[in-house]
């Protein structure tokens, strides 16, 4: 099958690279030049384990292509894909001006019978506004469906490639057996169903997520006043099969390119239909509560932050990525250069600079190479990320002869091993 991807980012590049892999001929479209010149010598503008190598291996076998020109992606394409991104708007609510952009420039071009796909996390009734578009802008007959993507960045190639199941929206069984064809590789569960109710899987997939999260939090919370250990808790909560021992993870809150967006979305999208008084309104009240209330319950133990050293261990939201957005990191290291603090900070791969586009750091924080430099001298420590570089080192070996507090934000180290070696240690909700 002929199908063009628009919009190369993280989801576009991620999805054209894999589809061209199970024998499609795919084009990434782009109006980003350097990027899309960027692409076709395989180099990826951000860090995901495995793209990389299959982007080499898939533009040698000719499978996949990039362009700027809409006309070559569109003309002979059957299944297009709107992989565009969807930023949240001054009220909280999707701004779909990138996909209505796209659709605008795509319709011209359209092949008789085509599939347009919105890949964009995009709130329910999207489609019907597509489809109008389109209409504007073409005679030919086409077809529309929503695809939604569950990726996980820092493991989206595998995920791509084995996913837990395939979500199809749409209102013609033409496109279900089309699209059921293309996925049957996959060897998945396929689920068909309305594009509105495909829409809200998307927004219900990540808000339930983020909302275990945040239910953990709270619980954790609780714990750290009543002598309870959190992580305790969730080996017992988890042996019960309606709740499962998975994605417990107390600590600064939800981060990332999608929770934070989404759920701010979905409480948004809530509001607009007159349905503002849900749980989606409190989980991101709640979210971004979380990060000052907990560095001031930290301050309080620490003494202050004025003139304190502290390292800042992980700066991406998660590991395996080197991605920024909505991290820990973007509001601790803030908050503690404006409380007087020195900060050395640590990544594998994230660049403090390069996401910021800053000429040089702030004052008073340093991107340090590795984590002994970054510990060095430190009154602080805190470990942001489970990075294995991070939860692999030995920090007995770099313990000063002075006070020293360990700030555990993900709950990823013994506390008996560090406070042996005369640490100040202290986790989330472990008494």
């Amino acid at each position: 099958m002929n199908i063009t991807v628009i919009g190369t980012g993280f989801v576009g590049v991620v999805t054209a690279a894999v589809y061209a892999s199970f024998g499609h001929q795919v084009i990434g479209l782009d109006i980003d030049e350097q990027k899309i010149a960027s692409l076709k010598k395989a180099k990826v503008p951000f860090y995901e384990p495995g793209l990389e190598e299959l982007l080499q291996q898939q533009l040698a076998a000719n499978q996949l292509n990039f362009t700027t020109n809409y006309e070559t992606a569109i003309k002979n394409a059957q299944l297009i894909m709107i992989a565009v991104g969807t930023p949240s708007a001054p009220d909280g609510q999707a701004d779909l001006r990138f996909v209505f952009a796209s659709i605008k420039s795509l319709a011209p071009h359209l092949k008789k019978d085509a599939i347009v796909a919105v890949k964009s996390t995009v709130p329910p009734g999207t489609l019907n506004q597509v489809e109008t578009l389109i209409g504007q802008h073409t005679k030919v007959n086409f077809y529309t469906a929503s695809l939604p993507e569950f990726l996980k960045e820092g493991s989206a190639v595998d995920d791509t490639l084995q996913p837990d199941r395939i979500v199809i929206g749409a209102n013609d069984q033409h496109v279900f057996t089309v699209l059921e064809t293309l996925h049957q590789p996959f060897k998945t569960s396929i689920v068909k169903i309305k594009p509105e109710s495909a829409q809200m899987a998307k927004y219900a997939a990540n808000a339930y997520l983020a909302t275990r999260i945040t239910f953990i939090n709270q619980i954790a919370d609780l714990c750290e006043k009543n002598g309870a250990d959190v992580q305790d808790v969730v080996a017992a909560i988890g042996l019960d099969s309606r709740i499962g021992p998975h994605y417990w993870y107390p600590g600064f809150g939800y981060g990332g390119s999608c929770f934070p967006k989404d759920v701010k979305e979905l409480a948004a999208y809530s509001r607009a239909i007159g349905e503002s008084n849900n749980l989606f309104n409190k989980i991101d009240d709640l979210n971004e509560e979380r990060i000052p209330k907990l560095m001031q319950a930290v301050e309080n133990k620490v003494g202050g932050w004025s003139d304190k050293t502290v390292a800042v261990l992980g700066l991406s939201f998660k590991p395996n990525t080197d991605d920024l957005r909505e991290s820990p990191a973007t509001k601790v290291i803030p908050l503690l250069l404006n409380k007087g603090a020195k900060v050395k900070s640590f990544d594998p791969m994230a660049s403090w600079q390069s996401f910021f586009q800053l000429k040089a750091l702030e004052p008073n924080h340093t991107q340090e190479k590795n984590i002994p430099s970054a510990v060095k001298n430190a009154d602080v420590i805190i470990s942001l990320v489970e990075w294995p570089q991070i939860t692999g080192f030995d920090f007995t070996r770099t313990k000063l002869n002075k006070k020293q507090w360990f700030i555990d934000a993900r709950n990823q180290f013994q506390p008996a091993v560090l406070k042996q070696a005369k640490y100040h240690y202290q986790g989330l909700g472990r008494g």
